[in-house]
Formats: structure tokens, C-alpha cells, sequence
């Protein structure tokens, strides 16, 4: 992905050098002000150097956690983002080596972790809560342990101390700039990640690496190869695909199908195998290059990433979940907030999701937001009456909300797809029903005259539907278009539902 110069730390992020720090907040007194030493106080029994004893967590709450900063960007209450959101897991950024040099564990370059009690104090926190974390090591710019460190061997007891001393049940390589271009460091880090998941049972170990639109490049097709040559296999390889020419959801999903072709080829592996191996890190709101992913681009890479079976979604970062004092921050990016406009935790819910569960109720967070009159996204008209729309064609890449017809019937994407025939085994195609009857727009909202019945379950307030679900309300039936609760179909801000006719 493009090297430009970052003004904000984002996974591939955040040393000095990269960016300035945007807000930057270290020490124990800032972030007890923002709530998240709550289980730390200066000399106190509680400000020990290990941290509380983990929670026990299901993997997929480690492949969804989100990345935070808890020593800079001016760092959110973690416990308060539970609470709002439903999260129960952080990937807590970033362990490098010591600035001065040396194969000694630090946070950020700076911050020892042999003696550390601030982020002790975080995991205690978070774990008091029912949570727990991942510790991310690497990360763009900085000195990284797989440069200093000599061996693998070396590599891997350096951070043993972190799994040790915080107690850890999962760990994330980001191998970014100017590391993964080092052979050596990054036959470090891979042989270090390879002891690690051999020496400590049951560990959680994730594999991060820049994207681009041909799934990675060069560099990081050395690190699978690396990785193939020693014999790892890390739970996902995951890739970012931001800052490289990115923008919206549908050119994430064609890089995460470029990836997956990357993985089959260099492992042997075939597509449901790789997909089980692959992951994405995504970058909320405004990249650090001037690209824009809103809450709807999420919601696809969901539900691409669900119907597809990845073993992981993730996001750079908590810090910047919230929106700015200006939504759009001027055109600005942040390292403190989006630059588009949400409410605050918006994209850890989709973490949520992705982990299975159901965030709180309150907040809208589907496929658009609307936030102080401002309304970020569009309506995907429905899809029955006359086959106007345009015929399915077997080389076009759809995204979810996308309406073909096909075979006398209408048909909507309920994910990025292409060369599923609707109908096919691939349920990836919701039948809007026959092409039959009319079409009528008002007011920007297209409803159709349909046919079928209202065979469908009554849509129910209380219940949280996924994408593609089909409930009949008001004499028509409707197909939900992502995750939802609470919303009315067809009188709603969010256009979550699809009218497919009346009954």
C-alpha cells in the first residue's frame, strides 16, 4: 500500500516518524480521567504489575476485537464502550523495542513492560467487566523486536514476557513497514509466532499485514511464504485494505477475493480453506489518504465476511469511534475521530456482530446513520413488478442491495457476489418474487405492486433480523437488507427493508 506520510496512527500506524500524534495522552494520570485505569490507582495495592486474570472468551470474540490505543490518541473508556456496545475484547496496540535499541518488550517504544501498571491497569478493567484482550506487536513505522532480536528464538522470549505478565490468551502480528521488508525480521517474527502457539496452549495468534488491491504485495507475499516455509499457520492471515486506493465496501471485498486467491495459491488450499485462514482490518470513517468508509460499507464487508466464513473482522481503531466536533473534522483525518458522522461506538457494533451477538438496542447502527439531521447513505429500491431492472450478468461484481433480474423473477444481493446464479446453491440471491405488475416511486422510495402471499412471519419490534431475512408487515412482504432491530419496514430513516410487493 501507498508509504504516504500518516497524520494519525492507524494499524498501520503509529510511531513517531509515521504521524503526529494526533491527541496523544500518556500516563496514568490522563487516563484515569478518561475512565480507563478505574482498576488502577498511583502506589496502591491495585496498580500491581500483572494484570487480573483473563475471562473466558470464545475465539471469535479475539477475531473481532477491535484495536485501541490505551496509552495515546486521547483513549476512551473501555468499560464504557462495553457497556454502549456490547464489545468484550480489544486489541490493545502497540509492543516494539525499546527506542534506544534492545530485545526488551515495550509499549509504543517507550514504556517498559516489565514494569508497566498503566495498561496492567486497562486489562484489569476490562477484565473486571467480563472482557479480556489481544496485545498487537509491530505496527507501522518503529523499531520492531523481529529487527533487534537475533533469532526466533530470542524474538519469542521477548514476548513470552507479555504473554506473562498480562496473562494472555491471544496475540496479533502486524507486520508492517519497514519491518516485513527486512528477510531476517520477518523470518524472526514468524518463527517467534510458531514457538509461541507451540509453547502456550490454546493461544489465540493472528497474523496482520498491509493490503492492497491484489489482495497484498510483494512483502507480504514473502511473509506467507515465510510463513509456508517454516510450517505456521497462525488462526487468520489478515489483510487492510485501506490506504492503497481504496474507497467503499465493494473494493475491500474484490481485494479480500484477490487474498483469498493469494492464500489458495501459496498453500495449496482451496477457496472455503482460505477463507476459514483469512481476516480484514478495516479503517472506520476517513482513511489516513482521503478514503471514506461509512457504516454501510461495514455492513457489506459483514456480510461478506459472514456468508464467506472469514476467520476474522476488525477495525483501526476505538479511539477514532466517535464522531468528530465537526462531523466531516473539515476533511481532516483523525486519530480521535472518524471524520464522517455516527454515533459513538457505531463500528465496534459490527465487531459485535461479527462475534454473534446482538449489540444494545438505542443506537442505530445499520447500514446508514443518520446523526443530527445529516444522513449518511442512500435507498436500494425494491425488487418486484415489471423485470425492469437490468438482467444478471455472470461478470459483474454486485454488491449487497444490488437488484438483477433473472429468469422472469427479480432478485436482491444480499452480499458482494459474483458468478452466483440466482437460485443457485449459493443462497446468495433473495427472490423478490415474479416479474409481474408495476412499479411505483415517490418521494425517492420505489414500492412495488407484487405477487405472492403474506406467508411470511409478521415482523416482530423485539426481534434482530440479519441480512436477507423476510418478514411480511402492512400486506407486503419485505427482505431485510442488513442486521436490524427496531426498524419499520417501509417507514424507517434507515431503508433497511426491501419491499418485494404486496401480498
Amino acid at each position: 500500500m501507498p508509504r504516504t506520510s500518516r497524520t494519525t496512527q492507524s494499524p498501520a500506524h503509529r510511531v513517531p516518524g509515521r504521524f503526529r500524534r494526533a491527541t496523544a495522552v500518556a500516563g496514568a494520570a490522563a487516563l484515569v480521567a478518561t475512565g480507563l485505569l478505574t482498576a488502577f490507582q498511583s502506589g496502591s495495592a491495585e496498580a500491581s504489575t500483572a494484570a487480573a486474570a483473563p475471562a473466558a472468551l470464545g475465539s471469535n470474540w479475539y477475531a473481532a476485537a477491535p484495536y485501541l490505543m490505551p496509552r495515546d490518541n486521547n483513549p476512551p473508556s473501555a468499560t464504557d464502550i462495553m457497556s454502549a456496545s456490547g464489545l468484550k475484547a480489544f486489541q490493545l496496540a502497540f509492543i516494539l523495542a525499546p527506542s534506544g535499541g534492545g530485545c526488551s518488550p515495550t509499549w509504543d517504544g517507550s514504556a517498559a513492560v516489565s514494569s508497566d501498571t498503566q495498561v496492567a491497569g486497562v486489562i484489569s478493567s476490562i477484565r473486571a467487566a467480563g472482557g479480556d484482550v489481544s496485545v498487537s506487536i509491530g505496527g507501522y513505522g518503529g523499531t520492531k523486536l523481529g529487527q533487534t532480536c537475533g533469532t526466533p528464538e530470542a524474538t519469542a522470549a521477548a514476548y513470552q514476557q507479555v504473554i506473562d505478565k498480562y496473562q494472555l490468551k491471544a496475540i496479533d502480528f502486524d507486520l508492517e513497514e519497514p519491518e516485513y521488508e527486512n528477510t531476517a525480521a520477518i523470518h524472526n517474527e514468524i518463527g517467534a509466532a510458531k514457538i509461541l502457539q507451540s509453547n502456550n496452549s490454546g493461544l489465540y495468534v493472528s497474523v496482520t499485514t498491509a493490503g492492497t488491491t491484489a489482495g497484498t504485495g510483494w512483502f507480504g507475499q514473502q511473509m506467507l511464504n515465510e510463513a509456508k516455509s517454516q510450517g505456521f499457520t497462525p488462526a487468520n492471515f489478515s489483510i487492510m485494505p485501506f490506504d492503497g486506493g481504496f474507497n467503499g465496501a465493494a473494493s475491500q471485498i474484490s481485494a479480500l477475493e484477490a487474498f483469498n486467491g493469494l492464500l489458495r495459491t501459496t498453500f495449496g488450499w482451496d477457496a472455503a480453506t482460505a477463507y476459514a485462514h483469512e481476516g480484514v482490518s478495516m479503517m472506520n470513517g476517513r482513511s489516513d489518504s482521503g478514503e471514506y468508509f461509512y457504516q454501510a460499507d461495514f455492513q457489506q464487508v459483514l456480510d461478506y465476511a459472514t456468508s464467506h466464513k472469514l476467520a476474522r473482522y476488525t477495525f483501526w481503531s476505538l479511539n477514532r469511534d466517535r464522531q468528530c466536533a465537526t462531523p466531516d473534522n473539515n476533511g481532516q483525518t483523525s486519530g480521535t475521530c472518524s471524520s464522517v458522522a455516527q454515533a459513538s461506538w457505531d463500528f465496534a457494533k459490527y465487531s459485535v456482530r461479527f462475534a454473534g451477538a446482538t449489540p444494545p438496542t438505542g443506537t442505530t447502527t445499520g447500514g446508514t446513520t443518520t446523526t443530527g439531521g445529516t444522513t449518511t447513505g442512500g435507498t436500494t429500491t425494491g425488487g418486484t413488478g415489471s423485470c425492469t431492472a437490468a438482467a444478471w450478468n455472470s461478470a459483474t461484481a454486485y454488491t449487497g442491495g444490488a437488484v438483477v433480474s433473472y429468469n422472469g423473477h427479480q432478485w436482491t444481493a444480499k452480499w458482494w457476489t459474483q458468478g452466483d446464479v440466482p437460485g443457485g446453491s449459493q443462497d446468495v440471491w433473495t427472490d423478490n418474487g415474479a416479474c409481474t405488475g408495476g412499479t411505483t416511486t415517490t418521494g425517492g422510495t420505489t414500492t412495488t405492486g407484487g405477487t405472492g402471499s403474506c406467508t411470511a412471519a409478521a415482523w416482530n419490534s423485539a426481534t434482530a433480523y440479519n441480512g436477507g431475512a423476510v418478514v411480511s408487515y402492512n400486506g407486503h412482504n419485505w427482505t431485510a437488507k442488513w442486521w436490524t432491530q427496531g426498524d419499520i419496514p417501509g417507514n424507517n430513516s434507515q431503508a433497511v427493508w426491501t419491499d418485494n410487493g404486496a401480498c
